[in-house]
């Protein structure tokens, strides 16, 4: 019994050493050699933070590109998903009133067009990219609101596109902040 007791002491001491001063400092320590030094990307125009890459905001003029919806309402505080099923008839609602604003800020659109990044909140509900096939169905709409070239916006739009990691892992995405930063320097 007593050789069980101090190998549990051993064990415990150990663990506690490696998860308790190693992992955190380990870390800490390549959190300061990233983008940010720990403390996330910080996208700045005219020299103030506009906010950062990795979180989402909420755009809502016609004029912008919008983003993935949020079941926070982009708080980056209280990072959650609605954790509401497709059989919820509230989230169905939800998700229907999504489909409905869509159809119609965006009259050239189907339903079938589009895609389910663009009605359904992330994970976190801080998605800062939207799928390319989401940012392709607010082309006319931005474009027409802007007085641009159709053709401007699109190319801005490959411009800000995100390929997947190393060609294979992932879907292709569009940072949203950026895209709309980059409309505004139009």
């Amino acid at each position: 019994m007593k050789k069980y007791i101090i190998q549990s002491i051993r064990l415990t001491l150990v663990l506690l050493v490696l998860l308790c001063v190693v992992y955190p400092v380990s870390v800490a320590l390549i959190s300061k050699i990233s983008k940010g030094n720990g403390g996330g990307e910080k996208i700045t125009k005219n020299g103030k933070t506009v906010g950062y890459a990795l979180l989402g905001q909420s755009f809502t003029k016609p004029q912008y590109f919008w983003g993935r919806p949020s079941a926070v309402a982009y708080n980056a505080a209280g990072s959650a998903g609605s954790n509401k099923g497709p059989s919820n008839p509230d989230y169905l609602k939800e998700v229907q009133s999504r489909i409905d604003t869509l159809l119609k800020y965006n009259p050239g659109i189907k339903k079938s067009d589009i895609p389910a990044d663009m009605v359904t909140a992330s994970g976190s509900g801080l998605d800062p990219n939207i799928s390319e096939q989401g940012a392709a169905i607010q082309v006319q709409r931005v474009a027409a609101a802007r007085k641009i070239d159709v053709k401007k916006v699109k190319e801005l739009v490959a411009m800000n596109t995100l390929k997947p990691f190393m060609g294979l892992f992932g879907p292709s995405s569009v940072n949203v902040l950026k895209l709309n930063l980059a409309l505004d320097e139009l």
